[in-house]
């Protein structure tokens, strides 16, 4: 069986696609599937490329037991399209982004992560950057619930 590909998706990729794809390899890990999935993450814009995740976003998966320091920001590239099964955005405006540049081929595969957050209403992962501890507690939570949510539902 060939490997099931993730991708997480938000603007700079450096706060909530790493967080995202440090908590679903932690979660892989954890449930011994580490070697049915191929994660990564990408911003929709090259601002941080190269760069490791925020700090704040590093601190508060690490009071977790996630380790988010192994991952470097890149920016999205139009092969990703092809490459990845599933490319998960964390908010509207980035599905979007995506949406737009998406060959109708692929289209199937770009979804927003949140939709596998059990009973969240909430549909956008907000982005912490410009706000206080809480919002990268609170991106926490919600990556931790849509991680445990997609992993359910893929395994089906």
């Amino acid at each position: 069986m060939s490997q099931i590909k993730v991708l997480f998706v938000c603007m700079g990729n450096i706060c909530r696609s790493p967080t995202a794809e440090g908590v679903f390899i932690s979660l892989l890990k954890d449930k011994g599937s580490s070697d049915k999935f191929l994660v990564d993450s990408a911003g929709t814009h090259a601002y941080h490329v190269g760069e490791p995740p925020d700090a704040r976003a590093q601190q508060t998966a690490k009071q977790r037991g996630v380790d988010l320091s192994f991952i470097r920001a890149r920016k999205f590239r139009y092969e990703d399209f092809e490459h990845f099964d599933y490319i998960l955005a964390m908010d509207q405006d980035n599905l979007d982004i995506l949406k737009q540049a998406c060959p109708i081929e692929y289209q199937h595969k770009v979804r927003l992560f949140l939709d596998y957050a059990e009973g969240r209403d909430e549909t956008d992962v907000p982005d912490p950057y410009y706000g206080g501890q809480n919002g990268f507690n609170h991106v926490f939570d919600l990556v931790t619930d849509a991680a445990e949510g997609f992993y359910q539902k893929v395994l089906k």
